[in-house]
Parts: C-alpha cells; sequence; structure tokens
C-alpha cells in the first residue's frame, strides 16, 4: 500500500502585529572587466588583498574586505539601497514598524530538545517533513534569533522560508527559555557562552555528515555566533556564518541603549526577560552568592537583569566586567572562515561605532557590508517592503549559495584528482614491484656470473627505470 504524500509544511503568510548558481551574470557594461579578471588568479578566502578589485555597481553601501569584489556579481546588489518612503524615514519608525507590522510566514515546525552537559536544555525547530523530503546531503543553515527571540520572530520565519525554498535543510535554535524552550536549570544564557552552540552543530554535524553547515545569527544571535568562530578559529566545523545587525561592542551598546528613545527597547528588552525569569522563577529561590533575585524580577533594564542574573551566573566580576569580556568585537582577527556581516549605519542597538572595521578589513575571511538605513532588524527596502522579508535575506542567501558551490567545485575537483591519481599510483606500485624483483634477480645474477652479471643488470634497471 502506497504512503500517504507528505503534507506540505508551508502555509499562509498572514501579517502579524506583535512586537518582537549565485555567481549572477555581471551587467553587460561590466562583461569586459569581469572576463579581465577571469584572465587574472582566482582568489580565495584567506588568499589576502585582491589587486584592483572590480567597481561595485551601486555606491549606496560601505562596502569592506579583501573579496569585495566578488559582491559585485550579486544580483541583488546591483540596484542602490533605497529605503521605503516614510516608514524608513526614521531608524526608530523603521524599528518599530518592522518589529509590528513585518509579516510572518506560517510554517509547521517539528522540534527537538537537546539536554546539554550541565543538564540545561535547548529547543531546535526543523521545518516538518524536511526529514524525508531533502536529501541527506542537503546543505543546513542554523539560524540564531536575537536576544528573547525564537522560531516566531518574524525576521527568523522570512529567512527560514528563503532557504527551504533554495533546497536548503533549516533548523533554529531556540537558546534556554525562548520560544517556550524548556528551562531546567537556574542558568539561561549570554552574550559569551557558546557551549550550547557549540553542543547544536556538533549535533547537526552528526546527524547530517554529508551535510555542509552554515549559520546565520542576528543581534545578540550574532555576537555569539562570531564569538564562536573565534574560539574555533581553523578547527571550525562550519563552512560560513552571517552576522546580522551584531552589537560587537557591547560596552558601547550598552551606553548608547540609555540614551534618548533607546530607553523604550531597553525596557521592552527588560519585560521580555523578566517575563522569562518568572516562568521559572522556582528554580532560582534559595540561590547564595552575589545573586539579586528581587532585583531581576522587577529589572526595568537589561542591565539590571544582567548584574542581578546573568554576569553571576557565568562568573563574571561585575556586569561591567561582563560587557566588555563578551564583545565579539575581539573576536573577529580569529575568524577562519567566510563570514559576511552586514550592519545598518542608523542601527539604534548596534552602535555603527561600534563595528570593528579595521580587523574585518584585515582578516581575508571576513566581508563588510554597511547600509545607511535600516534600523535595527529592520532593513525596510527592497521588492518585498514594506511587510515582506528584510532587504538584507536576498543578500544573504545568495552570499550562502555562493559558499555552497565553492564547496561543491572543490569537492568535485578533488574527486576528479583522486581518480586521476589512482592508474598512476598502480603503475608505480607496479614498478616498484618490478624493480624489486629485477634486484633479486641481479643478485643471484652476480653470484653467478660475476662482474659481466652486474653490467647486465644495471642496463636493465636503467631501461626500467627510463620507462
Amino acid at each position: 500500500m502506497a504512503a500517504a504524500p507528505t503534507p506540505s509544511p508551508f502555509v499562509a503568510c498572514p501579517r502579524r502585529f506583535a512586537p518582537c548558481l549565485l555567481r549572477s551574470l555581471l551587467p553587460a557594461a561590466a562583461m569586459s572587466s569581469a572576463a579581465a579578471a577571469a584572465s587574472g588568479p582566482n582568489p580565495s578566502f584567506g588568499a589576502g588583498e585582491e589587486a584592483q578589485p572590480p567597481p561595485l555597481p551601486h555606491s549606496t553601501l560601505e562596502i569592506a574586505g579583501a573579496r569585495r569584489g566578488l559582491l559585485s556579481g550579486f544580483a541583488s546588489l546591483r540596484a542602490p539601497y533605497r529605503a521605503f518612503p516614510v516608514f524608513a524615514s526614521n531608524r526608530h519608525v523603521e524599528t518599530i514598524f518592522a518589529a509590528f507590522t513585518r509579516s510572518l510566514p506560517a510554517v509547521r515546525l517539528r522540534r527537538e530538545c537537546l539536554r546539554a552537559p550541565d543538564d540545561g536544555a535547548v529547543a531546535l525547530d526543523w521545518v516538518s517533513g524536511d526529514e524525508r523530503a531533502l536529501p541527506k546531503d542537503a546543505p543546513v543553515l542554523i539560524l540564531l534569533p536575537g536576544l528573547t527571540g525564537g522560531s516566531d520572530d518574524t525576521y527568523v520565519r522570512h529567512m527560514l522560508m528563503r532557504a527551504r525554498s533554495k533546497g536548503w535543510r533549516v533548523v533554529v535554535f531556540n537558546s534556554r527559555g525562548c520560544a517556550d524552550s524548556p528551562v531546567t536549570t537556574p542558568k539561561f544564557y549570554s552574550a559569551s557562552f557558546t557551549g550550547d552552540l557549540r553542543q547544536v552543530i556538533d549535533h547537526v554535524l552528526g546527524r547530517y555528515p554529508q551535510s555542509n553547515v552554515y549559520a546565520v545569527g542576528w543581534s545578540l544571535g550574532a555576537n555569539i555566533l562570531v564569538r564562536y568562530l573565534g574560539e574555533e578559529t581553523d578547527k571550525c566545523p562550519l563552512s560560513g556564518a552571517v552576522s546580522l545587525c551584531n552589537p560587537f561592542n557591547l560596552v558601547i551598546a550598552d551606553e548608547d541603549f540609555h540614551k534618548g528613545f533607546n530607553n523604550v527597547y531597553d525596557r521592552a528588552l527588560a519585560r521580555a526577560l523578566t517575563t522569562i525569569f518568572k516562568k521559572h522563577a522556582l528554580l532560582f529561590e534559595g540561590l547564595e552568592g552575589e545573586y539579586d533575585i528581587p532585583k531581576v524580577a522587577s529589572a526595568r533594564s537589561v542591565r539590571d537583569f544582567d548584574e542581578g542574573l546573568t554576569r553571576v551566573s557565568f562568573g563574571f566580576k561585575s556586569v561591567d566586567d561582563y560587557y566588555s569580556n563578551s564583545s565579539s568585537s575581539d573576536s573577529i582577527k580569529n575568524v577562519c572562515i567566510p563570514l559576511l556581516c552586514i550592519q545598518a549605519d542608523n542601527d539604534p542597538i548596534a552602535p555603527s561605532r561600534g563595528i570593528p572595521r579595521e580587523d574585518i578589513k584585515e582578516n581575508p575571511n571576513c566581508l563588510l557590508i554597511v547600509t545607511p538605513k535600516g534600523g535595527h532588524l529592520g532593513w525596510v527596502a527592497g521588492d518585498e517592503a514594506p511587510f515582506g522579508c528584510p532587504w538584507t535575506d536576498p543578500i544573504v542567501m545568495e552570499y550562502l549559495e555562493y559558499l555552497q558551490s565553492e564547496k561543491r567545485s572543490s569537492t568535485t575537483y578533488n574527486i576528479s584528482y583522486e581518480k586521476q591519481e589512482c592508474p598512476a599510483s598502480h603503475w608505480l606500485l607496479a614498478a616498484q614491484s618490478a624493480g624489486l624483483l629485477l634486484g633479486l634477480q641481479c643478485s643471484m645474477a652476480l653470484g653467478l656470473l660475476g662482474n659481466r652479471g652486474l653490467a647486465c643488470c644495471k642496463i636493465s634497471v636503467g631501461r626500467l627505470l627510463w620507462l
């Protein structure tokens, strides 16, 4: 009896009012320069600065990095950045508009919970049915939402849908307590803690050993991701990564968080954190040491929450010590895999002055795109504005597909090279065996024929080596 077809996990895309191959053809005018570039050396990540990179077909973006020239082939970057009128006229308007009115693509998800070594737990949300629908070697994309974010956030869902439409397997990593992820110990997560992410990546690689695995992080999730890349250095098992709206320097971000309208975001995030905390307050009763549970329960700022709980849980002397030693800006110089960083110059939560521009420029594995507008997690621009996906999604997907195509080309070349080498190695082995046999024969002849036999042996060996 034939199995019933698996229902599609994708359904309609209602609008939600709630907070919270890649080498595209170059334009005709650029074809001559592209042909000239093709005749030169083909740069690769880690190869250093390109000599005279081709000009980009836009001037509205700040571009930096050793391989910035490859972005000229991206179809999504040919047009200038045009923020949507009115809704993107102000960085705060754009940030709030995107949070409240961006559409929420509907998709069926399958949850998997992982137990951490300290008995904590995280939740992974996979697209339902993909286990059977996609091949085992399909590339895998891990998504890391921002602070208190999860698989129900609009920016996460849009990226998930776009990657899935390209045949990628996608999983959302919900940190402890986020998106109803279980909390089983008196410990949440922090900007510096990479242990859970490391476990998730190892778990995904173990399940899909034939696949290339990539990761995309937003805001605090981007900070955690970049810190992980810096810790892993050249042993990082990921094939590529993208960082979006990364605060980078948490000291600078904390300073700006207490200025003007930014206090609104600060209070909103603190309220989200205390809501998660209160659901699991019983786990935190009776804690000794420097914990300040009353301060956490009534926190009116993220700093209050971090001072009373986060920095104590993760062993920092003070909240300032926590921020200064948890910034991912210090990790950029140690990143050894391809990394694309996209920031908005007017981001109120991830200040532009905190971007480690010089370190990104000096690291041949890194690329930076800074848009003139975008707010925080906004980017209300592009073909799908104002209610569709952020402007960044097509660029992110093009970049990831570019890396995947490079991986495939490299794998195909290696397989072809190995196949060509096998016959030669067999001939070499045969020649070595023949030489050994000939040597034995020469030794026997030498014993019987003396100097005349030695001369015959030399002639025979010389002919064999020439062949």
